[in-house]
């Protein structure tokens, strides 16, 4: 009898001591599975998302406040969480295509999920809200740039001469022409800008690098990526594509150049030009103050190969 209950005690014991392990195997997992927020970054995107009766907000500062609070606490607990855009038409679009039920929160989730994995995102580490928001609305603008112009790219085809794909010829050129920008820029931080209309919308493309003495430049890959697809949009629409160079370096003034494309080279604009084209507002014409400490300059030849014929 007093081995029966000896054996009854042990295994109660044994099973809240797996029970307990289990519990904390648990939490160790989900300390280390990521989290991602999918942000109402505006007032307007805040009010489209009120129509669903499971929204649980209905003021867009304190949602903000909230979410703000939640990201702290998730960081209290060693976990690492992304933000993304949550643009209300796209869910509304995507629970349509989906069948899912968009007056749930399920449906929340899974969208964010969905974005998560396809879009733009931004991680947090502790920056203000308010800090961060522009970098996620920059990010998202930035993908939503590179895949319009991807596929202005894909569906240009084929040549119909010779049979090469446009798009990737085009590309192909463009990275050879920044590879050549970016070597005979020399050392220093820069700041490159190429922008090109399109029929829909003016594209504009952002890259920041920086050389040394020791090497070549060292720059963000999908940057790169991007600002070449854009740069191969203009050679391959031969619309009026230009690019804008601003050098920095601890010892001079900060340092501007420009080139406008043409037949699949950029054409170093003249000193004038540089000041004309960087001191007048692009959407009204009206001039602007040129900056203190900063050198307008002549472009330079960036010793690029001549352009293959267009196809």
């Amino acid at each position: 009898m007093a081995q029966t209950e000896n054996t009854k005690r042990t295994t109660k014991h044994s099973s809240k001591h797996r029970t307990a392990h289990g519990t904390t195997l648990r939490r160790t997992l989900r300390r280390e599975a990521p989290s991602t927020i999918g942000l109402l970054v505006d007032a307007q995107d805040f009010a489209a998302m009120r129509r669903y009766r499971t929204f649980p907000f209905d003021d867009h500062t304190v949602y903000l406040q909230q979410v703000e609070g939640l990201l702290k606490a998730l960081t209290a607990q060693g976990m690492h969480t992304t933000i993304a855009l949550f643009d209300p038409e796209d869910y509304a679009e995507f629970c349509a295509e989906s069948g899912i039920d968009a007056d749930t929160g399920a449906g929340r989730s899974r969208f964010t999920a969905e974005i998560a994995a396809a879009g733009a995102t931004v991680a947090y580490t502790g920056q203000q809200l308010g800090d961060l928001i522009p970098l996620l609305v920059s990010r998202a603008v930035r993908q939503a740039t590179w895949e319009y112009a991807t596929l202005l790219l894909t569906d240009l085809g084929a040549c119909a001469d010779c049979g090469q794909d446009i798009g990737r010829a085009a590309f192909d050129r463009a990275s050879h022409l920044l590879m050549r920008l970016l070597e005979a820029a020399g050392t220093g931080t820069h700041h490159l800008v190429c922008s090109t209309p399109t029929e829909n919308d003016q594209l504009l493309a952002v890259l920041h690098t920086h050389r040394d003495s020791t090497g070549p430049a060292r720059l963000d890959t999908s940057e790169g990526a991007e600002f070449a697809t854009v740069l191969a949009v203009a050679i391959a629409l031969e619309t009026p594509g230009g690019v804008v160079l601003r050098t920095s370096a601890p010892d001079g003034p900060d340092r501007v150049h420009g080139w406008r494309l043409a037949h699949g080279a950029l054409a170093p604009l003249t000193a004038a030009e540089v000041f004309n084209a960087y001191c007048t507002d692009a959407e009204t014409g009206e001039p602007l103050s040129p900056e203190s400490g900063v050198e307008y300059c002549a472009g330079f030849d960036i010793g690029a190969d001549p352009a293959e014929p267009h196809h």
